[in-house]
């Protein structure tokens, strides 16, 4: 499974990293991340869920 974050949809909301500190964080330039390993944190598709913009895409 590939977890990543578009960058042009990611309004910086920080709803990812907050409900999924271990797989994403906010950048400097106010976009979420998806961190090295992201795929194995459990948490991830709720933070994909929880996303307003549907900026997280998980791939299989």
């Amino acid at each position: 499974m590939k977890v990543f974050v578009e960058k042009e949809t990611c309004i910086g909301c920080g709803v990812c990293e907050n409900l999924c500190p271990d797989a994403f964080a906010i950048q400097d330039d106010g976009k979420a991340v998806a961190i090295e390993g992201a795929s194995e944190a459990p948490c991830v598709q709720d933070a994909a869920d929880s996303c307003p913009v549907q900026a997280i895409i998980i791939e299989e």
